[in-house]
């Protein structure tokens, strides 16, 4: 399994729990635009890492490891739309697109740097929260 996909799973899973108040897969399969034993495959890899807890017909839950990494994730995504709509001036649909594609390429002290640049901001172009949290690793 690639790290960025592994990346987008976990923020997909932080999106859908902020918004839903849960995680089901089939919620995944349909924001991710993937099939469900994609997801069914992908939540047994992130419960053997210990990222999630699973059961059949149960809801998913994260362990605290799972949603410390999902919401670094998340604030770097939403640190790097708020660096593209603020600085570069980016607009709408493409500013979430963009933020997606260089999140996987920025790294964690490049994202600090941003942050600080940005005066530490608390929301995204989008009005979402960006989770206050210090990338590691």
């Amino acid at each position: 399994m690639t790290t960025q996909n592994r990346e987008d799973y976990l923020r997909a899973l932080y999106i859908l729990h902020e918004e839903k108040g849960q995680l089901r897969s089939s919620d995944v399969a349909s924001y991710l635009g993937v099939s469900k034993p994609s997801v069914s495959e992908m939540v047994r890899r992130l419960n053997q890492e210990g990222l999630i807890r699973s059961a059949p017909y149960t809801k998913l839950q994260f362990t605290p490891k799972g949603k410390r990494m999902a919401e670094q994730l998340t604030s770097k995504h939403r640190i790097i739309e708020r660096f593209l709509k603020d600085t570069l001036k980016i607009e709408g649909r493409k500013i979430h697109e963009e933020a997606h594609r260089l999140e996987h390429a920025f790294s964690n002290e490049s994202i600090e740097k941003m942050r600080r640049m940005l005066h530490n901001p608390t929301v995204d172009p989008h009005g979402k929260p960006i989770p206050q949290v210090k990338a590691h690793g």
